[in-house]
């Protein structure tokens, strides 16, 4: 089992959520308002006046086969836009209850 952590402009929330759905993922824990900034390039997400776009952030456990195809179609989403970010960061689950 692998943990995928997406952190994503909040404008990306109705797609990333849509990609989830087709690829039968149906648990998941989303973080509403996160703060950030890309290590490469991007605008900067702090919710304030210079700067006032956030981020969301979902967390979901997946069997490993479902890791490539749901990285294959965030990795599509992300190249529609250079300014908005998207990132996604595969974990290994080692137990869980």
């Amino acid at each position: 089992m692998k943990s995928l952590f997406i952190v994503f402009d909040q404008g990306y929330y109705e797609q990333i959520l849509a990609i989830l759905n087709f690829n039968h993922v149906r648990g998941f824990t989303r973080w509403e308002e996160v703060q950030g900034r890309g290590s490469v390039a991007g605008e900067p997400h702090y919710g304030n006046h210079a700067w006032p776009s956030l981020n969301s952030s979902i967390m979901t456990v997946i069997s490993d086969e479902k890791v490539k195809p749901l990285l294959d179609e965030l990795r599509t989403l992300d190249a529609t836009s250079e300014l908005m970010g998207l990132r996604a960061f595969v974990w290994n689950i080692e137990d869980s209850i």
